[in-house]
């Protein structure tokens, strides 16, 4: 059986696959960046490299303890010196990137701004509800 972690996640995980299927966005990005050039190819390649590093600097805070081998306070991330550099920048990279993949949606498909913000939405609870499944790692202290 699931765990109850399992579950809670599969709550993003469902809904972002089956938005993302019914609108068809592996289709429209794929058009997108089979454009040769222009704006449209641009704006969905920089919004896959926000993707990336949303995905990047949430998978390294995650793996912080591993790496620094203490385990972070992040309830006062503000006085880390690591978190305090890492979560500005991976909530600019979020709310960015969701905002220029609306966009891109919006403008250069034919699902216009609605089934964009739809469409970005699912894209980022899919990817938001896998990231959730990876296990934190535990650090044993002294």
């Amino acid at each position: 059986m699931a765990s109850h972690h399992t579950m809670q996640q599969l709550k993003f995980i469902i809904p972002g696959v089956a938005g993302a299927y019914f609108l068809g966005i592996v289709h429209e990005l794929r058009i997108l960046l089979d454009e040769p050039s222009g704006w449209a190819r641009t704006t969905t390649l920089t919004t896959i490299c926000l993707g990336f590093t949303t995905v990047l600097l949430f998978v390294y805070i995650l793996m912080l303890p591993l790496i620094r081998g203490v385990m972070p306070d992040y309830r006062s991330w503000r006085q880390s010196g690591v978190l305090s550099k890492v979560i500005p920048v991976l909530t600019a990279s979020i709310v960015l990137g969701w905002l220029l993949l609306v966009y891109t949606f919006g403008h250069y498909t034919s699902l216009g701004y609605f089934k964009g913000v739809i469409g970005a939405s699912c894209l980022y609870a899919l990817v938001f509800g896998f990231l959730g499944l990876i296990p934190a790692p535990k650090v044993r202290r002294n």
